[in-house]
């Protein structure tokens, strides 16, 4: 990788910079491994987020196109692996720092490239300069990553989301109120338009998944698969003593 600089930032953290934009690059599972060999268990990608009415938040996501584009990077019907307990984790404390800045965290649902074979999903600032320039949230950011130290002992099943819009709002408060780790994230805009190689992808790519949660009631179970589908209600509620402080209302 022509350019890239690596830098150690210590407990088997790396910063990786590099020139060129990444949504496009099909090779870049190959290239990292090719600079960090043994080294590399997954990649985050922190980032910034731009949406139409430019609201201040900071956002995490899943990786990858589950319909036939791929106007953002990857494949069109192909995911990017996501590490479920740490994408969850990240979600909890991005949340936690965004509530001190007075800026919503939140999930957005399964988008965009590039496609990885590792472990990956995206840490974002958004959704305007005024936020991408505030070196508050920069460090809300390093923050968060410095804060990822090894897989956390996240509780519960992990799960494939679904329901809700873009940003999948339900999942917020599931996750922090409900033991639960998320994988993947499907849109309602998206279900319809799932086949059962679609379902097959979104249960291979999230690794060590249990189930398939839905946000409001499963009445359209996606058909022969080989896990259960949930609904909020029959998860345990988690207990605030785990991971970070109790969440605030």
């Amino acid at each position: 990788m022509a350019g890239t600089t690596v830098r150690d930032l210590g407990k088997g953290l790396y910063l990786l910079r590099r020139p060129g934009l990444h949504l496009e690059d099909l090779s870049l599972s190959a290239d990292l491994t090719g600079t960090l060999g043994p080294r590399l268990e997954g990649v985050i990608f922190p980032s910034v987020h731009r949406s139409e009415r430019g609201l201040p938040a900071l956002t995490v996501h899943p990786i990858g196109n589950l319909g036939s584009e791929a106007r953002l990077g990857g494949l069109p019907r192909h995911l990017t692996p996501v590490p479920a307990r740490l994408l969850t984790e990240a979600f909890l404390r991005l949340h936690e720092h965004g509530h001190d800045l007075g800026i919503p965290g939140t999930f957005e649902s399964t988008h965009h490239g590039p496609l990885l074979s590792v472990p990956s999903f995206f840490l974002e600032a958004g959704s305007s300069p005024t936020v991408w320039e505030d070196p508050r949230v920069h460090r809300a950011l390093a923050t968060t990553l410095r804060e990822l130290d090894g897989e956390p002992a996240r509780e519960g099943p992990i799960v494939v989301g679904v329901g809700g819009g873009h940003y999948v709002p339900r999942f917020r408060e599931v996750v922090r109120h409900r033991k639960v780790a998320v994988g993947h994230l499907v849109p309602d805009h998206h279900v319809a338009g799932l086949d059962a190689g679609m379902w097959e992808e979104l249960l291979r790519q999230t690794p060590g998944v249990q189930g398939i949660l839905y946000a409001r009631s499963p009445s359209s179970p996606p058909g022969r698969l080989t896990v259960p589908v949930w609904s909020e209600a029959s998860l345990s509620r988690r207990d605030p003593g785990l991971g970070t402080r109790p969440p605030r209302s």
